[in-house]
């Protein structure tokens, strides 16, 4: 049986916090507390707050650009003329924004992701560890888009001590047939499952979840920088609008040519 509760009591996180140290004493006070098995699930919020990630930004769309590594699709609201990028960020994650939020931050200032989410992860992990004297895992989470869904949902961007990927493919489904390439993430399973009782607007930035205990591992597993494809993996590199205008340009390039050679 598998369980989700969050931690309450982790008050507003400021930069130089000790967030294992927080999250510990939390933790200590939860009734049931951490145990052997146990996956925490840090929303990065909190995580780039106290390692202190803002920036001075008047304009958030400045920062944005800063953060970005390629832009996938931009499309302008004709009613509110506010404009929205999916953009590949510095973690290599494709998001709306670059993951920058400009939300409950001070003014004139905005926040981005953790800058290693995966060794937020490690430290954070290791120390509670040492604490409670059992393996726990750490997932670092944040909301994220789908590419063929509306809505969002809690994805991992950093994960230490948990397998992200419960690998099926060799095995065989209820009726004997084999698995060829069911590969679920369960790492964002389990930040979507966290998300449900931490919720946007609660003050729980942190949930435990108990019931996956064979998902966790050394501190050494893959973290969660080998979840998002890149490179020849990744077939929507573009959105509709882009790739049609690529594919136009380049076709009008090649006939222009081929014109331009029959002439001469």
């Amino acid at each position: 049986m598998m369980q989700i509760w969050g931690l309450h009591g982790i008050g507003e996180i400021v930069t130089g916090d000790d967030l294992a140290t927080i999250i510990g004493d939390a933790a200590e006070h939860a009734d049931p507390g951490l145990a052997g098995g146990d996956i925490v699930v840090v929303t990065s919020k909190i995580v780039s707050k106290a390692e202190g990630r803002f920036v001075t930004a008047d304009d958030r769309e400045d920062a944005i650009t800063a953060e970005t590594v390629r832009v996938v699709a931009s499309r302008t609201n004709p009613n509110t003329g506010s404009t929205t990028r999916i953009v590949e960020n510095r973690l290599g994650i494709v998001q709306a924004a670059a993951g920058v939020d400009a939300s409950n931050t001070p003014e004139g200032t905005v926040l981005l992701l953790p800058e290693d989410p995966d060794a937020s992860a490690r430290r954070i992990a290791a120390a509670l560890r040492e604490r409670f004297g059992c393996d726990v895992g750490v997932l670092v989470s944040d909301t994220l888009g789908r590419a063929w869904r509306d809505g969002q949902i809690d994805q991992a961007i950093g994960s230490a001590g948990v397998t992200v990927f419960e690998d099926l493919r060799g095995s065989t489904d209820a009726q004997g047939r084999p698995l060829v390439v069911t590969l679920p993430c369960v790492a964002d399973e389990l930040c979507s499952a966290a998300e449900l009782v931490k919720g946007k607007a609660t003050g729980i930035p942190v949930a435990v979840v108990r019931g996956r205990g064979d998902l966790v591992g050394s501190l050494d597993l893959p973290g969660a920088r080998t979840i998002p494809r890149t490179g020849p993996s990744d077939m929507f590199r573009k959105g509709y609008d882009e790739a049609y205008a690529d594919g136009y340009e380049a076709g009008y390039s090649e006939g222009y040519e081929a014109g331009f050679e029959a002439s001469s």
